[in-house]
């Protein structure tokens, strides 16, 4: 760093060494600096969203992201605490909304309906800007998923994950492990295309809008709240049942 005067020893743990160089990786390093900067600052700097953080040890005393750099300070920074309580120490990140919905970003489409078939509130457009993103995450309480390490950057977001796989089927097992989902999975109940909820429909009701092979066929129907789109338990429900118990199936290995 250009003009830096003093040094500080960084650690990442865990999960967090997925933001660092190769060499900085599991292992201490030093970080320059100049000026009083804020610990949240330097690990941003660094590369790592604050999303991220849930604990950090300077010269082995929680602080919070406020506290500013002094030269030589020892510096360990972790990712989210699932086994372990470590409610006695400064916790960084907000408390888990309870009930998780989520806003992903335009790169995430496949991975939004995964989460919708699941039964989980999942926004998602294909033209989504970041600034509507961050927005509507703080109007309704959403958790942001990215693959965007920028926007969790924001000082703003508070509840947010950068995801690491690039195919779906390992975006939903990494999202259902980092948040404990796979207790709250209830299939079928949220609209593929909108997210809106779906409910047990009256055949009658809709009848007029079925092919003469369904009509004939089927008995029971659902329907979106939202947009309408009418759902019932053909070939594609059982396939995607499959598809759902390989899912859980890997999820509780």
């Amino acid at each position: 760093m250009k003009g830096a005067e003093h040094k500080a020893e960084f650690r990442f743990y865990e999960e967090l060494n997925d933001f660092l160089s190769s060499e900085r990786v599991k292992s201490a390093f030093s970080y320059c600096f100049s000026g009083h900067p804020s610990v949240k600052d330097a690990i941003e700097a660094i590369g790592v969203p604050h999303t991220e953080v849930d604990l950090i040890c300077v010269n082995g005393h929680s602080v919070d992201f406020n506290y500013q750099l002094r030269p030589e300070d020892r510096v360990a920074v972790y990712p989210t605490f699932e086994a372990l309580d470590i409610s006695p120490v400064i916790r960084l990140r907000p408390e888990p909304l309870r009930h998780p919905a989520y806003i992903l970003d335009v790169h995430l489409g496949k991975l939004a309906r995964w989460l919708r078939l699941l039964g989980f509130d999942a926004d998602y457009r294909n033209n989504f800007k970041d600034e509507e993103i961050v927005e509507q995450a703080q109007r309704e309480h959403r958790i942001i998923l990215t693959q965007d390490r920028g926007i969790l950057k924001r000082k703003c977001v508070t509840h947010g994950y950068w995801v690491r796989s690039r195919r779906a089927n390992q975006q939903i097992m990494e999202v259902l492990r980092r948040f404990d989902l796979h207790r709250q999975i209830k299939p079928f109940t949220r609209c593929l295309m909108c997210n809106g909820l779906v409910e047990r429909v009256e055949k009658t009701r809709i009848i007029h809008r079925l092919k003469p092979k369904t009509k004939a066929c089927f008995d029971v129907f659902y329907q979106c709240q939202g947009c309408g789109k009418i759902y019932w338990q053909g070939s594609h429900y059982d396939r995607m049942l499959v598809k759902m118990k390989t899912l859980i199936d890997h999820i509780e290995v």
